[in-house]
């Protein structure tokens, strides 16, 4: 929590806007990936096509719906089976409103895997090194398909 009080949404987001802004004045196309607290700032960036053209987050924290709700670009979401952040409401709200958008938009499920695979999953156990492996791949295809 005192990582939270440090870097609220209200604090890290205009860092962010302006990070995104700024890679905009000089790349055509900009992604955006956010693993766990990144999550939520991949949805913002995603409410503006004028700072982002495609979104991809894992095991994403801090989400509210109303950030699911106001996507205007390409998103993919990589969700683990148990996640406490990715509550089954947020993903319920996600398979629910990512149609009604018009964006191009994927939902990869990791059965059996926690929060927190794609980012620090064990290597040496097989199902998180699978899953490891498909999330990344996953992420590269995604973001060939959608910036190039």
């Amino acid at each position: 929590m005192a990582f939270i009080g440090r870097h609220s949404k209200e604090i890290r987001w205009p860092e962010i806007k302006a990070s995104a802004e700024e890679l905009k004045k000089t790349y055509s196309k900009v992604g955006a990936l956010g693993f766990c607290y990144g999550g939520w700032a991949c949805f913002k960036l995603a409410a503006d096509p004028s700072l982002i053209d495609a979104i991809s987050t894992a095991h994403p924290s801090l989400l509210d719906k109303s950030e699911i709700d106001s996507v205007k670009v390409p998103v993919q979401v990589l969700s683990p089976e148990n996640d406490f952040a990715y509550t089954e409401e947020l993903k319920k709200h996600t398979l629910e409103t990512l149609p009604k958008t018009g964006v191009q938009w994927e939902y990869i499920y990791f059965p059996g895997l926690n929060h927190g695979f794609a980012a620090r999953g064990d290597p040496n156990d097989k199902k998180q090194k699978d899953g490891l492996e498909r999330a990344k791949r996953s992420i590269v295809n995604f973001f060939v398909e959608f910036l190039h």
